[in-house]
């Protein structure tokens, strides 16, 4: 079966830290672009960052600039967000999902999600 799958999500404090992960399975990560992104409550879908076969990485959003990391480790066949100096406004479900590309709109696999909420 083809599928990936989110993991790490949870509660996390304000100003903590949180890191996420996207595994493969089925199939080989190490050619595809991948890209994070959220659905906080009542919003629409935002793209978060995404990172290319190189290892190179854009970011969708600026609120997450130097605060989040994407990272890969093709080993694992899984890709991270490392999450840190946490806000309010960064709660919602997590996804990661397949690209040829990270720019343009052309998506291939999804997760089911991992939910992220940042409260004391």
């Amino acid at each position: 079966q083809l599928q990936l799958v989110e993991s790490g999500g949870g509660l996390v404090q304000p100003g903590g830290s949180l890191r996420l992960s996207c595994t493969a399975s089925g199939f080989s990560l190490d050619y595809y672009a991948i890209g994070w992104f959220r659905r906080a409550p009542g919003k629409e879908r935002e793209g978060i960052q995404c990172i290319r076969p190189d290892n190179s990485s854009i970011n969708y959003v600026d609120s997450v600039k130097g605060r989040f990391t994407i990272s890969r480790d093709n080993a694992k066949n899984t890709v991270y967000l490392q999450m840190s100096s946490a806000r309010p406004e960064d709660t919602g479900v997590y996804y990661c999902a397949t690209k040829p590309r990270c720019r343009g709109h052309e998506y291939g696999y999804w997760g089911q999600g991992t939910q992220v909420t940042v409260s004391s």
